[in-house]
């Protein structure tokens, strides 16, 4: 338990972290990566690079300053950083490591006469607190998960059956347990963790699930990246036959019981959890309205899979948005980038729905704007973006 005078000085360095706070973790990082690298598998390095992953960090730290006093009002920031850590199977032997490095990082890059002990020891202890609720949460989901049907616990030997391309920059990746026995059932909308050895290197990542799992298989469909090391090696590399690691499905950006109607919504790659949500609504009687944004047809994937189900399902309607028409593919329902205005047409009159969007942070934003402006009630609407955890301002 903090105490006062630790609580209080934990508040006075919101404003240090609201201006230097990202500093701060890019040294933290820098420094971790460097002299530990038993963690280093454990982080994405094209987001070190981008910066993504550091402003996500500080972004946490900063929240969890902020209210201090009061953790409950962090809502689902804690939720989601558990599912990340799960999904990559963070121990409890890595959060000192952790907690070392970032109580280095703050009296290195702030100095003694901010640093002084007395701050240093409530960060200490502010830390540790938050180091005990992370790591009885997460051993609770790894106990759940370990005793679950079809559940294990740590990484699980599968086997790649199948590869589909489903777009110019999309392809589909189906495994199987090599044990041939059950697999966990996961929730639409939850991703899966992998670990893979590439160049005598760990590494892991996690990828959403893109369709049901009651096949007995899972199955993820990965955009090749520029640059990006793990979703060109599935790409290039990753054959049928071959071997992979994975790890038990989590993440809280799952799909709730509900009689009002859906609205997905989804940008470029964000697609792929909205498939098991889009399949699991359908096995009710909700009217279910589904939008899909893409930079042009050659690049949109699933379009005849969810076309096939509105043709079946009359309560399903979709709507297409692209950038740009390439002249060769199917036409969209709209050219350009989805406005306001055009949200408003393709919604139900009644705004009383439950929204999930999802997709690059930029196109986040806007739909988060463009539904508030449109009269979504803000406890309806959910959202989910690709990278490291963090608010959407």
């Amino acid at each position: 338990m903090l105490s006062v005078q630790d609580r209080t000085i934990i508040k006075s360095t919101v404003p240090l972290l609201e201006s230097g706070g990202e500093a701060l973790i890019t040294h933290f990082y820098r420094m971790m990566l460097s002299e530990y690298p038993e963690v280093r598998p454990l982080f994405n390095q094209a987001h070190q690079v981008s910066g993504d992953q550091p402003r996500a960090l500080a972004n946490g730290v900063l929240m969890y300053a902020r209210h201090i006093d009061q953790l409950d009002q962090l809502g689902d920031l804690v939720a989601k950083i558990i599912n990340k850590h799960v999904a990559l199977q963070i121990l409890p032997e890595h959060y000192p490591i952790v907690g070392s490095c970032l109580l280095r990082a703050i009296s290195e890059v702030l100095g003694s006469e901010i640093a002084t002990p007395q701050v240093m020891s409530a960060w200490g202890a502010a830390y540790g607190q938050l180091a005990d609720i992370l790591i009885g949460a997460e051993a609770a989901i790894y106990e759940e998960k370990a005793q679950a049907v079809g559940g294990w616990r740590g990484a699980r030997a599968f086997t790649l059956v199948k590869r589909v391309e489903e777009s110019s920059e999309i392809t589909s990746f189906y495994f199987a347990p090599v044990d041939n026995g059950p697999i966990l059932t996961a929730e639409p909308g939850q991703y899966i963790g992998m670990k893979l050895l590439l160049e005598d290197e760990e590494v892991r990542r996690n990828y959403s699930l893109s369709a049901r799992t009651d096949s007995g298989q899972y199955r993820i469909s990965v955009k090749r990246e520029a640059g990006g090391r793990v979703s060109n090696y599935l790409h290039d590399q990753l054959q049928v036959g071959a071997s992979i690691d994975l790890f038990p499905p989590a993440g809280e950006f799952t799909l709730a019981a509900s009689d009002k109607p859906l609205v997905l919504i989804s940008g470029g790659v964000g697609i792929t959890p909205t498939l098991p949500m889009l399949e699991a609504a359908l096995a009710t009687e909700r009217p279910v309205h589904f939008i899909h944004c893409a930079r042009n047809g050659a690049v949109h994937a699933f379009r005849d899979w969810v076309d096939a189900l509105a043709e079946r399902h009359p309560q399903l309607t979709r709507f297409y948005c692209y950038d740009e028409d390439d002249g060769v593919s199917p036409a969209a329902d709209k050219i350009g980038l989805l406005s306001q205005e055009q949200l408003a047409a393709w919604l139900p009159e009644q705004r009383d729905v439950d929204a999930y969007f999802l997709g690059p942070k930029g196109f986040m934003s806007a739909i988060k704007r463009h539904l508030k402006a449109l009269g979504v009630p803000e406890t309806q609407s959910r959202y989910e973006f690709f990278g490291p955890a963090a608010a959407l301002e």
